[in-house]
């Protein structure tokens, strides 16, 4: 079972998300709470997944999402968002979040991307993409980074590719041929080489410079 916890200062949106995680037969909502419980639920139920949302009264998400990076083994968490242009992101992303979505994403793509998170790939809304690649993070890319993109083997272009795709580790092994291990270890490689801190930064990059189908 994929344990998930929700946090979010409107118990209607708790509860929302809630019934349509619990519909699916492979996902726990082990709690639910909001900004000032985030930590305490967590430490009580320790869930292999945080959806946490970006924007809270008491205890915003990004002091949250801090905390929870913080921890010796994070979960993985991804960032809830009403608006597709939320200045929010950007700061989301540098402090480590795996994904983000919009709140009235249909029931599908919230269950989806638990499992996508879970199994250790990153979720990005479609029109919250646009806004991270194409206005928080600007188009332009240093030339520093550019000729790091150059440097990599071409397995690990295919592979950066794929993570701006929202594959997990175990997608690109299968869709490659490889054992999840080799993927895992390049995937490090490519961090290590582009000098970025996770997946999503990994994936907006891959957007950027045009290893993505369709970007």
């Amino acid at each position: 079972m994929i344990r998930v916890l929700i946090v979010d200062d409107e118990s209607l949106v708790r509860s929302g998300v809630s019934m349509i995680l619990e519909a699916a037969e492979d996902i726990e909502v082990v709690g639910s709470c909001d900004g000032p419980r985030a930590m305490e639920t967590f430490l009580l139920h320790r869930p292999d997944v945080v959806l946490l949302d970006i924007r809270m009264p008491e205890v915003d998400g990004l002091t949250v999402l801090q905390q929870l990076r913080s921890r010796r083994d994070p979960p993985r968490v991804a960032m809830l968002t009403t608006f597709s242009a939320d200045e929010h992101v950007v700061f989301a992303l540098r402090a480590g979040a795996a994904g983000f979505l919009l709140k009235d994403s249909d029931p599908e793509v919230l269950v989806q991307a638990v499992r996508a998170l879970a199994a250790g790939g990153s979720v990005l809304s479609p029109q919250v993409t646009g806004t991270v690649i194409n206005g928080f993070l600007g188009a332009q890319i240093s030339p520093e980074l550019h000729r790091a993109v150059a440097g990599l083997s071409p397995r690990e272009r295919e592979i950066m590719g794929l993570l701006g795709e929202g594959m997990s580790n175990a997608e690109i092994a299968e869709h490659l041929f490889l054992s999840v291990a080799t993927v895992k270890e390049y995937v490090s490689a490519v961090l290590l080489k582009l000098g970025v801190g996770n997946r999503v930064q990994v994936a907006v990059l891959a957007y950027q410079v045009g290893l993505v189908h369709g970007s």
